[in-house]
């Protein structure tokens, strides 16, 4: 009998102890504890001390944003979406490569030009050098590129448009 009760208070002591020691080793490294980081749709990132924070509110959700070109469809794609390299028609049945890097820099195979682009409205509006835009839109369930010439803005009527698609569907 004092047997059965010495097992049954060690097991019960090892039972209260096992919690206790993987809350220590699965803490948050030291580098990254009493800060909270915050990550916007548009992928940026921002980081806070919580010593710095006095209360988090969060108000009520506002309601997203539909989008008009992608009927059914009640999200936006979002920045980081557009990253990576997208294969896209030239309007005249050849193809090309624009990259679209995280710091807003832009590259396209075509004449090895580069430019600025920007996440507006839920696509992405390349600024080339050479006097061209181009916008990658998402329509319907695929995206195309719609190319508008030197002079023309994003709301002109383009010059050509055609399918395109991320050869690299995650972040480069």
């Amino acid at each position: 009998m004092r047997l059965n009760l010495r097992v049954v208070g060690l097991a019960t002591v090892i039972c209260l102890l096992i919690p206790v020691g993987f809350a220590q080793t699965s803490s948050a490294p030291k580098g990254s504890q009493g800060t909270l980081v915050i990550i916007f749709k548009d992928g940026h990132r921002q980081s806070y001390k919580l010593s710095e924070i006095e209360r988090v509110e969060f108000p009520t959700a506002a309601v997203p944003a539909a989008s008009t070109s992608a009927p059914g469809s009640s999200q936006l794609p979002s920045r980081a979406h557009f990253l990576g390299k997208w294969e896209v028609g030239d309007g005249n049945g050849r193809s090309f490569f624009i990259t679209l890097f995280d710091d807003g820099a832009a590259r396209k195979s075509l004449g090895d030009a580069r430019g600025r682009w920007e996440y507006v409205d839920g696509e992405a509006q390349i600024t080339w050098d050479d006097g061209w835009h181009d916008a990658i839109r998402k329509v319907g369930s695929g995206y195309k590129k719609f190319a508008y010439g030197e002079g023309k803005s994003f709301k002109d009527k383009d010059d050509n448009n055609t399918d395109a698609h991320n050869t690299t569907p995650h972040p480069i």
